[in-house]
Parts: structure tokens; C-alpha cells; sequence
């Protein structure tokens, strides 16, 4: 019996150790990895990666220069993927960019979305940061996950400086995103008559079809009221001058015409039936520009037309 309880304490006392051994080891490697030469380096490094995208994103250039110099690393990235280039180009901070650029950032770093800073750029409607990319050697070729380029970032802001830079790097005007659009489909629908010019000079066909079978006066037709900057009539009248046809239907049987007639566009429609549209074609429901027409201010173009 005494033997029994005697080999039990034993036991017992021998468990107690390799317990107390395993708990010491772990708290040694614990403190093995904590003290200032692991923890406290890691910890000061990110602090100051945190602050250098900050201050990129808000294009303070004064802190900028203080945080490479302290060791702040220009790969840093949020949570999103983005690098301080990233965020200084989409923000618009010029000379940050160029701060971070001699500091050798990656020009073509991608974040989780795809964008580039060429892209971010371009999307911000900095031109003068999105050439800097583009002669700094940037990748102009590159589209980000929701199929956006620089190039119809540039399209949709009217960046014609950036657009002829695109193009002198061999940048197809033709791409087409996953929306079904092209450059000049947003320089149309936003009445940007110079960078439609811009664009049919480069080869861009004025009877390109795009989602839906639209064509490119179909969407400037149906945008020339809502431009808030550009000229959608005067985009309408370079179409018709560059041969675009007129009647051309889309999915629905559609013309410019009946575009523009079904949102009230009075001064689009007026300038289509000037240069020969015609009103008496029927759509896929067998109805006309007189039947869709939206409001009295294209009845009365209609009917001034003798329509």
C-alpha cells in the first residue's frame, strides 16, 4: 500500500515538472519574441507605415519626407491593398507623388481592386499626376477589376493631354470595359466633343457598337440635356459630321432619333432631323419618335420638321 501511494507522489511530482517545464519554455520563448528586439521594432516600423500613408493620402509633404528618412517603407499598404503612391496619386498630391517616386515605389503596384496609380489617377481627373506616371514608365494597359482603364478614365474626365499620351504609348481607343463601354462612349454621354474628336482621329469607328447594340450617337443623343460640363449637342453635330449613320437600331429598334425623343431632348433631336433622320421609323413595339417622344418641346421640333 505504501509502495502504491509512494510511486503515486512520484508520479505526481514528475507530471508537476514537465508541467512547470512546459509553461517555463513557453514563457521563454514568449518573452524570447517580445522584448524590444522583435516587438519593438515591428511595433515603431508599422506606426511609422501607418503615418507614412497618411500623410501620402492627405499629401503632406513635409511629414512625407521625415517618415523615409526615419525608415517608413513606401510598400506599405492599408486594407485595401493601396500603397502611399496609390493614395497620393488618387488623391491628387502632385508632389508627393514625385516624393514617393524617387523613393522608388512600385509604379505598378495594384491594389485589392486592381487599380494602378495611373488608373487612380486618371479616375481623379489629375492629369498633370497621371502624365507624371505615364513618362515615369508606368503600365498603361492595365484595367482594374470593374474592367476601368486609364484610358476610359480619362475618356469620362475629358483628359485629352492624358488621351494622347495613352495613345503615343500604343493604348487602344477601342478597349471596351465590362460595362460594354468605350472611351468614347464616355466622352459622348459626357458631351466632351474635343475628345470624341480626339478619339475618331485615332481610328475610333462613328458606328462602333457597344451594350445593347447602341451606338455612339445613341448615347450622346440621349445624354446632351444632362452634361453638366461638356456639349451634348455640339457632340451629336461631330458624329453626324464624322459620316456616324443616322438610323442605325439598337436591341429595342431604336434610332438616335427616338432616343432623344424619348427623353425630351429637343435640341438633340433638332439637330439629328437637320442633318436627315428619319422620324417615321418604327421600333421593335411599332412605334415611332412621335409615339416616344417624352415631351411638347420634341412635338414641336416633330412638327416643325414636318414630322
Amino acid at each position: 500500500m505504501i509502495g502504491v501511494r509512494y510511486f503515486c507522489r512520484i508520479a505526481a511530482a514528475l507530471a508537476m515538472l514537465i508541467l512547470f517545464t512546459g509553461f517555463a519554455a513557453a514563457q521563454n520563448e514568449y518573452h524570447d519574441n517580445t522584448p524590444d528586439e522583435a516587438l519593438g521594432k515591428p511595433v515603431n516600423q508599422m506606426t511609422a507605415n501607418l503615418a507614412l500613408l497618411q500623410a501620402a493620402e492627405k499629401g503632406w509633404e513635409d511629414e512625407i519626407e521625415k517618415l523615409l528618412a526615419g525608415g517608413a517603407k513606401v510598400a506599405a499598404r492599408n486594407r485595401f491593398g493601396s500603397t502611399p503612391l496609390l493614395l497620393a496619386a488618387g488623391g491628387g498630391h502632385r508632389k508627393a507623388v514625385k516624393m514617393l517616386l524617387a523613393a522608388e515605389s512600385d509604379i505598378n503596384h495594384r491594389n485589392i481592386g486592381g487599380s494602378t496609380a495611373l488608373i487612380l489617377a486618371a479616375e481623379g481627373g489629375h492629369a498633370r499626376i497621371a502624365k507624371m506616371l505615364i513618362e515615369a514608365g508606368a503600365f498603361v494597359d492595365h484595367a482594374n477589376n470593374k474592367g476601368v482603364s486609364a484610358m476610359t478614365a480619362a475618356a469620362y474626365n475629358g483628359d485629352d493631354d492624358v488621351i494622347e499620351l495613352l495613345l503615343a504609348q500604343g493604348v487602344d481607343p477601342n478597349y471596351i470595359d465590362r460595362t460594354g463601354k468605350s472611351a468614347i462612349v464616355y466622352a459622348a454621354a459626357k458631351g466632351f466633343t474635343d475628345t470624341v474628336r480626339l478619339l475618331l482621329a485615332a481610328g475610333v469607328e462613328a458606328d462602333a457598337r457597344y451594350g445593347n447594340n447602341l451606338t455612339v450617337l445613341m448615347w450622346a443623343a440621349g445624354h446632351a440635356n444632362d452634361v453638366p460640363v461638356g456639349d451634348g449637342v455640339a457632340t451629336v453635330t461631330v458624329l453626324v459630321e464624322a459620316g456616324a449613320t443616322l438610323d442605325l437600331q439598337d436591341n429595342r429598334g431604336r434610332t438616335a432619333l427616338m432616343v432623344a425623343a424619348s427623353l425630351d431632348h429637343a435640341e438633340s433631336a433638332e439637330a439629328l432631323l437637320k442633318a436627315g433622320a428619319r422620324a417615321d421609323i418604327a421600333d421593335n413595339e411599332g412605334k415611332t419618335a412621335r409615339d416616344l417622344a417624352a415631351g411638347e418641346g420634341v412635338l414641336a421640333v416633330l412638327a416643325a420638321n414636318g414630322q
